[in-house]
């Protein structure tokens, strides 16, 4: 009896470790998993760190266009809309990381345009329209009239930027921001509140030296005197003086101009004479005035040269947009595309 019991024990305890190693190494791996709760804790995990919003929930919110040439609305999933807009906005021969800030500065303003329920100027049903007024946006079909053999490898490119930033917007204070952006600086962007009445903190003014390589840096212009005193409601002198600049932008533009007695903002004279960038110098050459003007675009927000020109240095899309627009955090655009859809 004495030899049996050691081996009842020894078989009991072998016993045991075969059933029970199995359980010890499954267990760890499969409560959260069979229960989807690991799935939930990585995605909302990557929610928090500003990653993607899954697909489902992108498709499920629509952009309706205004297509003006056609005189009718579109509809369609919001990063098919992006798409669109990437490529009618920014070159797609610009590098990897320009085309996803700029993926990420128009993703913002569709998220901001589509909360606050802005439709001013628009048919009823549209929430944006496909020219300037909002962003530009081209379908399918005119990218590839515009673009010809080369529509492959730019919608490729374009659409990786989508993808790589999908559902990813800019926020200040946790909220959206208004994520303005323009062609061409004169070397330095303007605070907001220089070229428009609003202040916001994040559209500040900053040195952009990238943009002297792009090809809108210089453009010169002539304007007939007649047509100029016209359009600014001006009377010239017989003599070559012009207007004296009396005022300048912290972006080193024209603030404030007297003319003949009448004082006139930088802005308002790019806007009625058509100018490239309130950036400008003029001289009188008898009936004609000659105008030079540097950079191009009202120069609020962010460069898309200057963007390129980042990029070319080897920074990444957050590093641009951060540099651009002072203060703001890249997050997921999660918690407001769920409001959306809960709308529907």
């Amino acid at each position: 009896m004495k030899a049996i019991k050691p081996m009842i024990v020894l078989f009991i305890a072998v016993a045991f470790v075969i059933i029970m190693i199995p359980a010890v190494l499954v267990l760890p791996f499969s409560s959260d998993k069979t229960s989807g709760k690991l799935d939930e804790q990585l995605e909302q995990k990557a929610k928090e760190e500003g990653k993607e919003v899954s697909t489902n929930e992108m498709s499920a919110v629509e952009v309706a266009v205004y297509r003006t040439s056609a005189k009718k609305i579109q509809k369609l999933p919001i990063e098919s809309y992006l798409a669109g807009v990437v490529a009618a906005e920014m070159p797609a021969d610009f590098e990897e990381e320009a085309l996803k800030a700029q993926a990420l500065t128009a993703r913002t303003y569709i998220v901001d345009q589509l909360i606050n329920d802005n439709r001013m100027g628009l048919p009823d049903g549209a929430d944006v329209s496909d020219t300037v007024m909002h962003q530009v946006y081209m379908n399918n079909d005119e990218l590839k009239k515009q673009w010809g053999s080369d529509y492959k490898w730019k919608m490729k490119k374009i659409n990786k930027a989508i993808k790589e930033t999908q559902g990813q917007i800019l926020t200040y204070n946790g909220k959206p921001i208004t994520a303005t952006f323009f062609s061409t600086s004169n070397g330095y962007t303007e605070n907001s509140e220089d070229y428009w009445e609003a202040e916001f903190p994040y559209l500040k003014s900053v040195s952009s030296p990238w943009d002297k390589d792009s090809p809108k840096f210089y453009n010169k212009m002539v304007v007939n005197a007649a047509d100029f005193e016209k359009k600014l409601g001006v009377s010239l002198s017989s003599g070559t003086t012009i207007g004296t600049v009396i005022e300048r932008t912290s972006g080193n533009r024209v603030g404030v101009v007297e003319i003949g007695g009448k004082k006139l903002t930088g802005k308002q004279i790019r806007e009625k004479l058509g100018l490239k960038s309130s950036d400008f110098n003029w001289e009188r050459q008898g009936n004609q005035i000659v105008i030079t003007t540097k950079g191009y675009g009202h120069g609020v927000g962010m460069s898309q040269y200057g963007a390129n020109g980042m990029a070319r240095e080897g920074k990444n899309y957050e590093d641009i947009v951060k540099y651009y627009y002072k203060g703001v955090k890249v997050q997921s655009s999660s918690k407001w595309m769920n409001t959306m859809t809960a709308k529907k």
